[in-house]
């Protein structure tokens, strides 16, 4: 979860929002633990790919 919040840029109330709206797409391991698909975080609603924030120099 942490990690998806670093890459998105976003906290992880809103990560755990995403989660329950379908937003994104994750699995949930035999441990409990939530693993979210990279590609998914990059999808708006409307099926449209965003484009990955560019690394502050």
């Amino acid at each position: 979860i942490m990690k998806a919040c670093e890459m998105v840029g976003v906290s992880r109330r809103t990560i755990y929002n995403w989660i329950a709206a379908e937003k994104v797409e994750y699995v949930r391991t035999a441990g409990g633990s939530i693993r979210i698909f990279q590609d998914s975080l990059w999808r708006q609603p409307d099926g449209i790919r965003m484009s990955a924030p560019t690394p502050a120099a």
